[in-house]
């Protein structure tokens, strides 16, 4: 069983190797895949859609409080960027974030405001995963320099303004750096690698179960977890088939009181 598995693991992470080394991949790491202009319209008609409104006046009546009224949905979205592992690592030429999804933010009518996180999905696709309340990236994106991207650190709910060379932390819970200073990119990078370089997905606290970096990737589950809930998967239905059987037996009279016993 774990055979296919590790195949699969293998060539996509052959596969990653290829796109990360190419020259057509050689990104620096103070850069980020920006989302052009049909993306991010594409991205933003999903939070326009009747399931992503849902999602908002869930977040919006959250609490108790009344419904939102008739919603004003944005008509423009920011993108927001995630600390990548692969930069953690400290692999060459791998850019500092990738893409978490794209903020749309909406307004009920008595002026609340709500956040929807709009995520890729497939190669063009977007939907609405989310609501989160307030208006966070939309004001963070205000502060940004000319250029700059949004680039958040989700373990100390951190938010960076991510420039050529360095990153600025703009806010955070936990914050490791001084709000507003300046931190050269390498030294982020040194610092992100000894904050998480063993809780990385598929690494030692990864492997024992202990909560480690944050998944933005829902396809980034390391291979042994997926093992062990395959394995468990046969051992139940190997169970399942045993049980079926010796009713069968019983219903037949082959497992008669005494034989079965004499079995075992």
């Amino acid at each position: 069983m774990a055979r296919p598995v590790r195949a699969i693991s293998l060539s996509a992470a052959i596969l990653l190797a290829v796109v990360a080394f190419s020259p057509a991949a050689g990104a620096r790491s103070d850069e980020v895949p920006r989302l052009d202009a049909a993306r991010l319209s594409a991205a933003v008609a999903a939070a326009h859609t009747p399931a992503a409104a849902s999602i908002a006046r869930t977040n919006l009546e959250q609490g108790g409080l009344s419904a939102p009224g008739v919603l004003g949905i944005a008509g423009t979205g920011i993108p927001a960027y995630a600390i990548n592992p692969d930069f953690v690592r400290g692999i060459p030429g791998a850019p500092a974030g990738r893409l978490a999804y794209v903020a749309v933010v909406v307004t009920a009518a008595d002026g609340r405001k709500a956040t929807l996180q709009v995520a890729p999905q497939g190669a063009d696709g977007w939907t609405a995963e989310a609501a989160l309340s307030g208006e966070d990236e939309r004001e963070l994106a205000e502060t940004l320099p000319p250029g700059a991207a949004l680039l958040g650190e989700p373990q100390i709910n951190g938010w960076y303004a991510l420039e050529p060379g360095k990153v600025t932390l703009l806010r955070a819970s936990l914050p490791q750096n001084a709000v507003g200073e300046p931190v050269p990119l390498a030294d982020y990078q040194r610092q992100v690698a000894k904050r998480y370089g063993d809780r990385l997905p598929g690494g030692p606290a990864d492997r024992k179960g202990e909560l480690g970096f944050v998944r933005d990737d829902p396809n980034e589950m390391p291979v042994p977890g997926v093992v062990w809930v395959a394995a468990g998967m046969l051992l139940l239905c190997a169970a399942a088939v045993v049980l079926v059987l010796r009713r069968r037996a019983r219903e037949s009279g082959i497992g008669r009181p005494g034989t079965e016993r004499g079995a075992a």
